[in-house]
């Protein structure tokens, strides 16, 4: 369970990685739109062929690098307790208390501070200001 200040505290962390992870899913964008150009069709994988020309073989290994990568991006903002809900947007959600009640803690990149929760069941559209009758009762 987190805590307002301790979500706080890891937000310009998670600014740098996010911010990374969205410039990387538009480089994998790009690269994979242009490996569908260049062989004609959507690649049904990014494993070299024999069949695979220079620039294809380039553009395949290139995708799997940066894929391996983003990855691992998002495998850094879990190992900070984070649980990504929408890396298309940079969805993060932390688990934490209102009244006693377990909900998600809900931050998306962009926003400077911890701004937002949402019951457990309920999505990004659910999402409730902290006020600060309910910042008194975030427990941990």
């Amino acid at each position: 369970m987190f805590t307002i200040p301790e979500v706080n505290a890891l937000i310009p962390t998670l600014n740098l990685i996010v911010a990374q992870q969205l410039r990387e899913q538009s480089e994998i964008e790009q690269r994979l739109a242009e490996l569908t150009q260049r062989i004609g069709r959507t690649p049904d994988t990014l494993e070299l062929t024999s069949t695979d020309v220079p620039d294809v073989r380039r553009l395949k290994r290139e995708l799997r690098e940066r894929i391996r990568r983003y990855e691992s991006g998002w495998q850094r903002v879990r190992a900070l307790g984070g649980i990504v809900k929408d890396p298309q947007i940079g969805l993060v959600d932390f688990f934490g208390r209102v009244e006693g009640r377990p909900v998600w803690l809900c931050w998306r990149y962009g926003e400077d501070s911890l701004a937002y929760y949402h019951e457990l069941d309920a999505g990004y559209r659910g999402r409730r200001p902290i006020r600060a009758d309910i910042r008194r009762h975030l427990l941990n």
